[in-house]
């Protein structure tokens, strides 16, 4: 059978149990892997899982730790402002650079070249930002390293819609969600042995890591070209980023991970700060030691909400309520913190708050393949979702400078969470999935 008429024959399946085509029926790959025994799967979830690690090693890693301390190097006593200003205007070229890559990557019926691609090209660029030292330059190298990695993310989570059959999307998703621990875990452990004294080696490193993961994902996992379809002219391409929310569904699933993601960085931007500045810890306990240790009590939380999470929402059927379920907790967990600021209060919020973005994050990528508007167009409809990611980041460091410089910390806690809460009432009005 051709790779068309295996096409066509997902469709035709999808539409037999009920699937809208377009909303989550993908192509022959999808066919491929969800039928051949688990052949396909065996070896494309464990690298799907790897790919993923290496995107949070640099996000959290780095954005987490490395960014914070090179700023205070530089400026020492406006480091929450330029923090923010870094963040703000680096998560511009995230939102730009998502979709666009998604875009340019249906257009070219592949995947891995633009895996690579972003991959190598992140390496350079993280070698840049460790080699400057002002906040103009940190600024410049910043915003190119989001660029990159945006360039490898893009391509790397149209996979799930692209090669996996919808029954079978808990499971993958929640492979997805493993390596968003793994990362965490591995680039904190990693960023906090290079501070403060040999930061620019921690780039290098973490730079490393995510260009051989790119290199290994393209040798491992087979790149088979989609389906041909229909050469749409770039310029309305552009124009259907905004018809994709015109659908009902994906624009609500759009607006709950746009309010989970911007209460969630509006608080974790800051942390090292926060563990620097606010919370009371243990005696000969620094906040790089802090650190190391709360990122694998996250990371445990985060994988076993994970795996429980999207294996329930599978069997059950059912995702909205998990979701629901994971922002009311986390938002609640917001709290801890104000009422306890200390070292006990820490460890149970990252605990708490592990297990409800853990639950999250798997059910909520299974619930968006769900939605999509366009099988064809599924790279670029998951770009525009991931403006939902990268756009919190853009509002989030200044109104969290703002709300620290003005209010203070608990303030930005309580703020956190009541955007949060508002997520959990966006995925009521979602009708195609339950």
């Amino acid at each position: 059978m051709s790779r068309s008429e295996r096409a066509a024959r997902a469709i035709e399946v999808g539409a037999e149990a009920g699937e809208r085509p377009g909303a989550g029926a993908t192509g022959g790959a999808e066919a491929e892997a969800g039928t051949a025994g688990g052949g396909p799967l065996a070896r494309l979830l464990p690298m799907l899982t790897l790919g993923h690690a290496a995107m949070f090693m640099v996000y959290i890693g780095i954005g987490g730790v490395l960014l914070p301390v090179q700023i205070e190097q530089i400026d020492p006593d406006g480091k929450i402002g330029s923090l923010g200003l870094v963040s703000g205007v680096a998560a511009i070229f995230a939102t730009v650079f998502n979709p666009l890559a998604g875009l340019l990557s249906d257009r070219s019926r592949r995947r891995n070249p633009w895996i690579l691609g972003g991959g190598l090209a992140a390496f350079a660029t993280l070698a840049l930002l460790g080699a400057v030292r002002t906040i103009l330059l940190v600024t410049i190298a910043w915003c190119l390293v989001q660029a990159t990695m945006n360039v490898y993310q893009a391509a790397l989570t149209a996979i799930v819609p692209d090669r996996v059959a919808a029954d079978r999307r808990g499971l993958a998703s929640a492979m997805v969600g493993i390596g968003t621990p793994i990362g965490s875990v591995v680039g904190v452990m990693l960023a906090t042995r290079f501070v403060p004294d040999d930061v620019d080696t921690g780039y290098l490193v973490l730079g490393a890591v995510t260009a051989v993961v790119a290199v290994l994902f393209t040798l491992l996992v087979r790149d088979e070209r989609l389906p041909a379809v229909e050469t749409v002219p770039l310029r309305r391409q552009v124009a259907a980023f905004a018809e994709t929310l015109r659908v009902a569904d994906f624009r609500w699933a759009f607006t709950g991970r746009f309010l989970m993601m911007l209460g969630f960085f509006s608080v974790s931007l800051f942390q090292y700060y926060i563990l620097q500045d606010h919370i009371t810890l243990p005696e000969g306990l620094d906040p790089e030691g802090a650190q190391a240790v709360l990122a694998p009590v996250d990371a445990v939380c985060t994988l076993l909400a994970t795996v429980v999470g999207g294996l329930l929402s599978d069997r059950l059927g059912r995702r909205k309520p998990f979701i629901a379920v994971s922002c009311v907790l986390s938002a609640a967990t917001m709290m801890i913190p104000v009422i306890q600021p200390d070292w006990t209060g820490m460890l149970l919020f990252t605990a708490l708050a592990g297990i409800s973005f853990g639950c999250f994050m798997a059910v909520d990528t299974a619930l968006v393949t769900l939605v999509l508007p366009s099988a064809d167009d599924a790279a670029r409809d998951l770009g525009v979702l991931n403006i939902a990611n990268a756009g919190p980041q853009i509002i989030a460091p200044f109104v969290a400078s703002l709300v620290v410089g003005s209010l203070g910390y608990n303030a930005l806690y309580v703020v956190g969470a009541l955007i949060i809460a508002l997520g959990a009432l966006s995925v009521a009005p979602i009708k195609s999935v339950r």
